[in-house]
């Protein structure tokens, strides 16, 4: 460490940041203000990571049974934050509303909100300099050597070239990863689910609520996205079911919404192959 808090080239670090969603920009942040060399590897074409909405699916698997899935986001459109804006943003910089600019000032806003959050973060401290988008990193290795080694090789696809395909490598001092583990859905084990011939698809891959018109919906899971999108068609649905693991998961709240909603809530589900419900799975 030299005068004044700098620390000296010898002492530097070469980082590589994987992701640039909320826990990848602060660490960015982070690691800089120790005087690090920071590179952010981002796969999509903008920050945000879960934030940046994408009203993509991935159409010819809704159940998201591949691995990895191809788009990224999990948001549905109608998302809006359970948790109040205050105990969302970083201690130095915090989530406060800006009605002035046209954005959403609720205290649980929607998603948006956050995405232009963590856009205001990456201004305010300058971090964009930092991300290499659509850049997508497909492995990280020690780095070869003769002896043990305390680096990492990190092999990377520039996805905005023609073929996309090509992978560079980089060899950095250390890697943080904070690519997100809301994106790879979590398939619950049913039984007649892979003989059953009606349409299924997990939450990662709703957005609205218009494709469910008129059709009677089964909602598998009760979470908090199993309520909110059960409601959510419940408006534009035939029928609407809910399906909890156990009493448990219900509690007296949630059946008097339910039952206001007219939402039918079951605690065991088999399927029939020929059955005309439409699965809707929704655990994550």
């Amino acid at each position: 460490m030299v005068g004044n808090g700098i620390m000296a080239p010898s002492q530097r670090k070469k980082v590589c940041v994987i992701g640039a969603g909320m826990a990848g920009l602060v660490s960015a942040r982070e690691l800089r203000r120790e005087g690090d060399d920071v590179t952010v590897l981002e796969q999509r074409g903008d920050v945000g990571g879960q934030w940046l909405y994408d009203p993509r699916v991935d159409g010819t698997d809704p159940l998201g049974t591949a691995e990895p899935v191809k788009v990224h986001s999990s948001l549905y459109a109608s998302l809006c934050l359970i948790s109040a804006r205050e105990t969302m943003g970083f201690t130095d910089f915090p989530f406060a509303p800006k009605p002035k600019d046209g954005r959403d000032s609720r205290r649980f806003p929607g998603h948006r909100e956050v995405y232009l959050y963590l856009k205001d973060f990456c201004d305010a401290f300058g971090l964009m300099e930092l991300v290499r988008l659509n850049t997508s990193a497909a492995r990280v290795a020690l780095a070869p050597g003769p002896t043990p080694t305390r680096q990492w090789t990190v092999s990377s696809v520039d996805l905005g070239k023609c073929n996309g395909t090509e992978e560079e490598e980089e060899v950095f001092d250390a890697v943080v990863v904070a690519n997100g583990h809301y994106s790879q859905p979590i398939l619950p084990t049913i039984k007649g689910m892979q003989v059953w011939r009606g349409r299924q698809m997990h939450s990662h891959s709703y957005r609205v609520p218009e494709q469910f018109r008129d059709e009677v919906v089964v909602v598998v899971g009760c979470g908090l996205s199993g309520m909110e999108i059960a409601m959510e068609v419940r408006g534009v649905a035939k029928e609407v079911h809910l399906v909890a693991k156990s009493m448990e998961e219900v509690t007296q709240g949630l059946a008097k919404v339910l039952a206001k909603h007219s939402v039918s809530l079951h605690l065991q589900l088999h399927w029939s192959c020929r059955s005309p419900l439409h699965m809707h799975a929704c655990t994550k």
